[in-house]
């Protein structure tokens, strides 16, 4: 897979993503089960993209948000 997420992309996910997993467990806390597997799906996608550094969303629509010219693999 070819890096597609870099930068300032990066960091916004892992912060949203942790948040989300955060209000996933509130959610299960209070019984909100839909809830806590929309928010926990959500937030583990995007975790998965800051470590991974791929977006299969930025891929089909063409945005490269690492540094530089040339992603590496």
């Amino acid at each position: 897979m070819q890096r597609n997420v870099g930068g300032l992309d990066r960091i916004v996910r892992a912060v949203l993503g942790t948040w989300l997993l955060v209000v996933a467990g509130a959610a299960l806390l209070t019984d909100r089960r839909t809830t806590a597997a929309a928010t926990a799906i959500a937030g583990s996608g995007l975790l998965i993209n800051a470590v991974t550094r791929f977006c299969g969303g930025n891929f089909v629509l063409g945005i490269d948000t690492t540094e530089g010219c040339c992603s590496r693999e």
